[in-house]
């Protein structure tokens, strides 16, 4: 068994080996776990049902993980996007009030436009010409984004009168 990993994934050539990809595999499970309780409990405040989004949730990011370890032989777990998920919920649902079966429709567009600016290799000069500071600036903007999620849900953030915005709801307006 080994073997057949080792010749699949190439792992001698790449100087790894079975122990220390399953052991890999699994830390970058216990990471990533929290998306399976975080997502659907942000996007069912929208209106889904938090079980449906749980079970798309976890078919979504196995699917498109097992796709990039064996079609593109890439040791990278994907998952629903946190900050998209986010815009989704607090932005276009809750804030702008768009229904979410609408607001969905509208992911699905921008998932097909995505595929197309992939596929014609757009997408990887778009990349390219953001500079490096910002797409550092972005990604540590969404950790702190699903970090404040979590904290708001685990009661540690609390709304209080001085705060003038809640994700996405405007509680007061500070006086100066």
């Amino acid at each position: 068994m080994t073997r057949l990993f080792d010749k699949w994934f190439k792992l001698t050539e790449l100087g790894t080996n079975v122990q220390t990809e399953v052991i890999a595999g699994c830390t970058t499970f216990m990471t990533m776990a929290y998306i399976i309780f975080v997502n659907p409990a942000m996007i069912s405040q929208t209106g889904m049902d938090f079980g449906s989004a749980m079970m798309a949730t976890c078919i979504s990011a196995a699917a498109a993980t097992i796709f990039m370890g064996l079609y593109a032989n890439y040791p990278i777990a994907q998952a629903p996007g946190m900050g998209e998920n986010a815009f989704f919920t607090y932005t276009g649902c809750i804030t702008m009030g768009i229904p979410w079966r609408i607001a969905l429709g509208c992911v699905f567009i921008e998932g097909v436009i995505f595929v197309i600016l992939t596929l014609t290799k757009l997408r990887q000069a778009l990349i390219e010409i953001i500079p490096s500071s910002l797409r550092y600036s972005i990604a540590s903007g969404i950790g702190m984004l699903i970090a404040f999620v979590g904290l708001v849900d685990g009661g540690v953030i609390v709304s209080h009168p001085s705060t003038f915005v809640t994700l996405g709801k405007v509680v007061s307006t500070p006086t100066l």
